[in-house]
């Protein structure tokens, strides 16, 4: 079964839309191959720390040169 490439996917927790970073990061911490995806405020429940925690380590796994994360341009 494909994915529609333009469905907005949802936190399986609590429903809030996800970007494709929350994606990345939840495959990151949890597993490379995960199927459902959490924000970042579910993310940080989960792992008991900070939301500013989990958005710390996304532009950590960013900079490091991590493929699962998009890029930002530079300003």
């Amino acid at each position: 079964m494909q994915a529609d490439l333009n469905q907005t996917l949802l936190c399986s927790k609590c429903g809030t839309p996800i970007s494709s970073d929350e994606i990345a990061v939840t495959r990151k911490l949890i597993n490379r191959g995960a199927r459902e995806f959490y924000c970042v405020s579910c993310l940080a429940e989960w792992f008991e720390v900070r939301p500013e925690d989990i958005l710390e380590r996304i532009e950590y796994f960013r900079a490091s040169g991590c493929t699962l994360f998009e890029a930002r341009s530079p300003e």
